[in-house]
């Protein structure tokens, strides 16, 4: 350990010898030490023009370390080669970390413009990491001789982690095609940045503007007043507006009365990336969709599928094409009755025509109505934000311990929007910060997600906790009007707390497994076992509370979620396996020719069967999941954790939801452990069994 320190002083010498003077280093925020409470990021010292220079120094500074590795006497051994790659580029992570976190969560027109320069010069400098040769052959020799190492389980998986690492990423590849795959990743980057930047446009770009009283009929009242919020900060004072932002259009798809008016938001949403303009993404997906073919075959598989599936449980795109098509199966047939339910609806009221998608919100909130005498306006005035945010807090006290305490000084956050907690352990111990950004804005990506600005790993006796941020969309607070929530919006917490959770437990020693650092089909688990909890009653009594009167949801509106637990779940069930089998279809592509991106998308959906009347969850020119967030065949992931997650909550229910128990075992066996053995080997160590795919299906009424 004491090498380390003595190098990393040497390296800081050296970058400030380099640098025109040492104010390069102490005038950046981003590569100064972080005075600052808990070493969070001093953001409010952070500005746009600080990210390229720091860049440049941090990657300077880890070619050095690197260098050092590589030029290293001594025979290759675990501590020398794998745990000083593992630890090196510390001020590097720290740039890439705040840039990461504010070009999805807060992209203002600064950070765009160098998103292009930034994301290009960190990709040519992964490539000349991970095509080092000779940083390699030192990786290879601790690999190749592991068996006389005497490693224990997390030290054996951070070795294969990384040796497999440099392997998928070319490095035995032979000069002339490493210099093939660095322009193609060079240039993946640069289309996946560009995808990014037009999606964002494009969905800030449309307003469905209404200015006359009568066209909010249906519409519920919070809805009508955020609208008229959203014109004011517009300059349109008198007139209400409507974006295709989700807390906006799906509000406005499920109430208005006007079919034309859903229809323009609907298609609006849809289309984007898909206009034929400076912002169209069809070129841009047809490129990349060819570049990774090449990319798949330079690196000896026969589809960019089967290559990323080598480093995932699933394995083989048969794998999960077995799994897909029995769920396609079973929730088409429902989706198909729901359809027909709705449609005489639509014949009752004498509507003459016949149902669009576009009309699918508007006739299912009417069909809960009839069936279930559930309208979901009911539930809201009990789904106030900061009760909701206590639920959570509840639940991960009463299985884990935890305490969440609200630091309300001065402190340091990405956004002046965000919310900051201190998370600690049952006994008090310091766990980790959490921020909590909810509502949308115009430079924040859509979705919602949880990332990190420091990851938990231990060096020299500490333990360095976590920096966790979560991000959701939710509709902006009108004046001083509470914020409730949908019960999707509810879900959606809840998913990511169990995002935020396997980060803030992470027990590991080394970074490159630490927290969410597993495989992307496992990842999902902890965040999709969490929506588990969102309507048990025994937690809902804590959370679900009139936000005017303070009363406990009645008993009466509990059953009423119990009972339409299943509805509309044909309908959520193929949209999002519609988009998961589009995802497979790009990516098992053997060969490539230019394509038509829409006649490509349309035939193949048609082809699997997909009634018009539903549309893929994302279609192709917005499916950011695949071309820039790192799910590229793998958004199947989702109903692959889905199997492992019903499963799982089975234990809960077994022993009661609340089982101290069975949520250390979680927690031991899942949470802290990330990536530092086998996925499966620690599921079985929880449940005592690999997991079966009824609980899955039963829980979605496809049974």
């Amino acid at each position: 350990m004491k090498t380390l320190n003595l190098l990393f002083i040497v390296v800081s010498m050296v970058i400030l010898t380099n640098c025109k003077t040492g104010s390069d280093i102490r005038d950046n925020p981003l590569l100064a030490d972080y005075l600052t409470p808990y070493e969070v990021p001093p953001f409010e010292l952070i500005k746009p023009q600080h990210f390229l220079p720091a860049l440049d120094i941090a990657i300077k500074e880890h070619l050095i370390e690197i260098d050092s590795i590589v030029n290293n006497k001594e025979t290759p051994s675990f501590e020398n080669t794998l745990v000083a790659f593992d630890r090196s580029g510390r001020r590097l992570k720290n740039v890439l970390s705040v840039f990461g976190g504010l070009k999805s969560a807060d992209a203002t027109e600064e950070i765009q413009e160098i998103a292009p320069d930034f994301e290009m010069k960190f990709s040519e400098h992964n490539d000349n990491i991970y095509l080092n040769t000779d940083l390699f052959k030192k990786i290879e020799a601790v690999y190749m001789g592991k068996d006389s190492l005497n490693l224990n389980t997390e030290q054996n998986s951070l070795l294969t982690y990384y040796y497999k690492r440099f392997i998928r990423n070319g490095v035995n590849l032979p000069d002339d095609k490493k210099i093939e795959l660095r322009e193609i990743n060079q240039r993946l980057t640069e289309l996946s940045n560009q995808f990014d930047q037009n999606l964002l446009a494009e969905t800030n770009d449309y307003k469905l503007v209404l200015d006359k009283e009568s066209q909010l009929e249906g519409l519920p009242e919070d809805v009508v007043n955020t609208s008229a919020e959203t014109a004011r900060e517009m300059d349109l004072e008198g007139k209400w507006v409507f974006t295709t932002h989700k807390p906006s259009m799906i509000p406005f798809l499920q109430y208005s009365k006007f079919r034309d008016l859903r229809k323009k938001l609907y298609d609006a949403y849809c289309n984007r990336g898909n206009n034929d303009n400076v912002f169209d993404n069809k070129v841009i997906i047809a490129e990349m969709a060819g570049l990774r073919v090449k990319k798949a075959h330079l690196l000896g598989f026969d589809t960019y599928a089967a290559y990323e599936l080598d480093n995932r449980m699933a394995q083989t795109p048969e794998n999960v094409y077995k799994l897909l098509n029995r769920v396609w199966q079973a929730a088409l047939l429902v989706a198909k009755q729901e359809r027909e339910e709705m449609q005489e609806i639509v014949d009752g009221e004498g509507g003459d025509f016949q149902l669009a998608s576009s009309d699918w919100w508007y006739y299912a909130e009417k069909l809960r109505n009839k069936k279930y005498n559930f309208d979901e306006n009911e539930l809201r005035p009990y789904l106030e934000l900061n009760n909701v945010r206590d639920g959570v807090f509840t639940l991960c006290k009463k299985l884990y311990g935890l305490t969440f305490l609200k630091i309300e000084n001065d402190f340091p956050k990405p956004h002046p929007d965000a919310e900051v907690f201190e998370v600690k352990d049952y006994d008090g111990s310091h766990l980790g910060i959490l921020y909590l950004d909810y509502f949308t804005r115009t430079s924040k990506s859509q979705g919602a997600w949880c990332g990190t600005y420091r990851e938990q790993y231990k060096i020299n006796d500490t333990d360095v906790r976590p920096v966790v941020t979560i991000v959701c969309n939710y509709a902006n607070p009108v004046g001083d009007a509470p914020v409730l929530l949908t019960l999707d919006d509810v879900l959606t917490l809840f998913h990511e707390f169990g995002h935020g959770l396997h980060q803030l437990l992470s027990d590991v020693t080394y970074e490159g497994i630490s927290g969410t650092d597993v495989k992307r089909d496992f990842v999902e688990l902890p965040s999709q076992i969490m929506e588990n909890w969102a309507t048990e009653p025994e937690l809902m009594k804590y959370y679900a509370r009139h936000y005017l009167t303070n009363e406990p949801i009645p008993g009466d509106l509990i059953n009423k979620i119990y009972t339409a637990r299943y509805f509309n779940q044909g309908f959520a069930t193929v949209e999002y396996v519609a988009a998961s089998l589009l995802d497979m279809e790009y990516h098992e592509l053997d060969s490539f020719t230019d394509m038509d991106i829409e006649s490509f998308e349309s035939n193949y959906l048609e082809s699997i069967g997909l009634i018009p009347e539903i549309i893929s969850r994302y279609r192709s020119t917005y499916f950011k999941h695949i071309w820039s967030s790192g799910y590229q065949a793998g958004y199947y992931s989702y109903i692959w954790a889905e199997v492992l997650d019903k499963d799982a909550f089975e234990a809960f229910r077994e022993k009661g939801i609340f089982d101290m128990e069975t949520a250390k075992a979680f927690r031991i066996n899942i949470l802290e452990k990330g990536g530092s053995d086998e996925p499966m080997k620690l599921y079985i160590q929880f449940r005592g069994q690999e997991p079966e795919i009824e609980p899955l299906l039963k829980s979605r009424g496809l049974l």
